[in-house]
């Protein structure tokens, strides 16, 4: 098999500039690279398959309190997500002033994204003091102490192995997330905002990741490092749904 092409199982080789929009062209090293992504990001789906919670999406038992559940879950990952994307920008030194642009513009973009997941969970029913008082469950916080370290070291671009994985979500699975609990539970559109908003606009986010990954991976140690971090977010993402608390604090 030869570099920028990828082989699924069960089905063709594919070229892995087809997954790149229109107009961008990725170098040698970032073709191999966005190829190994896309093999975590196929385990990841898999996995995500498995999660209890998600898996009940798949076999129509999702209910509103499982909405709500959700919700009051992925909160706080919601929440430190701009401030990691910040500390990320601060790390890197004046020699890639463009892409600690680039991230800044990014986390302006999600910062107050939390309020609008408070307000879905208000539509659906939930009282807003039951949200705000939800802290990080054991997932989110073996996530988030991940994010922030890696988010703390000199010029850490491994951290868009993370946001292949986090966006990845909004761009390829919140849309239809949304449209799919609005038919089993007959709750509004009102409730599914969040949702809804990241699956129009994570496809915008995601140009820029490839427009990243073209200028900062141009060797081996750049590919391995941002896969690894796809893995561990990959995995702790993961563990944040399994994790999840029913009780409300």
């Amino acid at each position: 098999m030869s570099d920028g092409e990828i082989s699924i199982e069960g089905g063709e080789s594919s070229s892995v500039q087809e997954n790149v929009p229109e107009g961008v062209v990725l170098n040698p090293h970032a073709q191999v690279c966005l190829q190994q992504l896309l093999r975590v990001w196929l385990g990841f789906e898999r996995d995500l398959s498995k999660v209890p919670l998600l898996r009940r999406i798949d076999l129509g038992t999702f209910t509103v309190e499982d909405h709500q559940v959700f919700l009051r879950n992925i909160r706080q990952q919601v929440i430190e997500g701009s401030r990691w994307i910040a500390r990320t920008a601060s790390s890197f030194d004046r020699n890639h002033s463009e892409i600690r642009s680039t991230i800044i513009s990014h986390a302006v973009d999600e910062h107050r994204d939390y309020q609008m997941l408070e307000k879905d969970y208000v539509a659906s029913g939930g009282r807003l003091e039951d949200i705000l008082n939800m802290e990080r469950n054991v997932g989110s916080e073996a996530l988030h102490g991940f994010l922030m370290h890696r988010s703390s070291l000199p010029n850490p671009i491994d951290l868009l192995g993370a946001m292949w994985i986090i966006e990845g979500l909004g761009e390829k699975m919140a849309h239809s997330w949304a449209e799919r609990i609005q038919e089993l539970t007959g709750l509004s559109e009102e409730s599914t905002r969040f949702m809804t908003y990241h699956g129009h606009n994570d496809s915008e986010h995601m140009q820029r990741f490839y427009a990243t990954l073209d200028r900062v991976c141009n060797n081996e140690e750049s590919i391995t490092s941002i896969v690894k971090t796809a893995k561990v977010v990959a995995r702790l993402y993961r563990l944040q749904l399994e994790e999840i608390e029913y009780d409300i604090q």
